[in-house]
């Protein structure tokens, strides 16, 4: 692996940084290949409780390296071909979409086109108040890749996607927030300690339930209550039997707080 990727497990969290702070931290080939591989093996770690993808210096993540897109663009490969290895690469958005783990993308800067994608993919987002958000790709002449026309709609609404998409408007990390794409937004100096709060209870909290949680969360995209009721009953009746919901019972008794293991 590159140093464009840094990979850090501190306990049971894992932290992927974008670290091309030069480019803004915009996404290479190589780069979002590691960054692939990264997120198959955290998928199936079930020790891992908490991912958090941030970026190195004062950006998150510029979107795709259009250099680089140049330089592969000479290269002989068919629409066909080019367009595999795009989907593969975007598989990432899904991962990070549809892991049982909680992932948290950690804003210091600017987000925009694919680097929006892939934070939106992710279950919270965090921004520094200097964070920049947009969608970027018609400024580029694109139409948008990384599931971002997918999971903006999801957020605002069809009419407000659209606008963001056709207009590449910049929002303020406020402004982004008002919308509902950001959750938290803290000074440059805050941002990490506001980070870890979200970062913490999550990995210390009952982690089967919260993987349950995100399953039921994603299945309720879909729009089918039936299914949703179904996949409710299920995890619910599961949970009674972990150590983390009869802990949790016992100190609510004792009026306690419960220290979860994640049994």
């Amino acid at each position: 692996m590159s140093n464009d990727l840094i990979v850090n497990k501190e306990n049971s969290t894992v932290t992927i940084t974008f670290n091309r702070p030069e480019r803004r931290n915009a996404l290479s080939h190589d780069m979002l290949n590691d960054f692939y591989h990264e997120l198959i093996k955290i998928e199936n770690d079930s020790s891992i409780r908490a991912v958090v993808i941030t970026g190195a210096g004062n950006a998150f993540c510029a979107g795709g390296d259009l250099k680089d897109m140049a330089e592969r663009d000479n290269e002989k490969e068919t629409t066909q071909e080019k367009t595999n290895n795009l989907r593969r690469m975007m598989e990432t958005s899904r991962i990070l979409h549809e892991m049982p783990t909680p992932t948290i993308a950690v804003l210091p800067g600017a987000a925009a086109g694919a680097g929006l994608s892939i934070a939106l993919a992710c279950d919270i987002r965090i921004a520094s108040e200097n964070a920049k958000i947009t969608t970027a790709f018609a400024k580029a002449g694109f139409p948008g890749d990384f599931g971002g026309t997918f999971f903006l709609t999801q957020m605002v609404g069809t009419a407000k996607a659209r606008e963001l998409y056709y207009l590449s408007s910049v929002l303020t990390a406020t402004e982004a927030k008002e919308l509902g794409i950001i959750n938290a937004v803290a000074t440059d100096e805050e941002l990490q300690a506001t980070a870890n709060k979200f970062i913490d209870q999550i990995a210390n909290g009952p982690s089967t339930a919260l993987r349950y949680m995100k399953q039921n969360m994603n299945l309720a995209e879909e729009g089918n209550l039936i299914a949703s009721l179904d996949s409710e009953a299920l995890y619910q009746t599961l949970c009674r039997d972990t150590e983390d919901h009869q802990n949790a019972a016992k100190s609510f008794v004792a009026k306690e707080k419960p220290v979860f293991t994640g049994r």
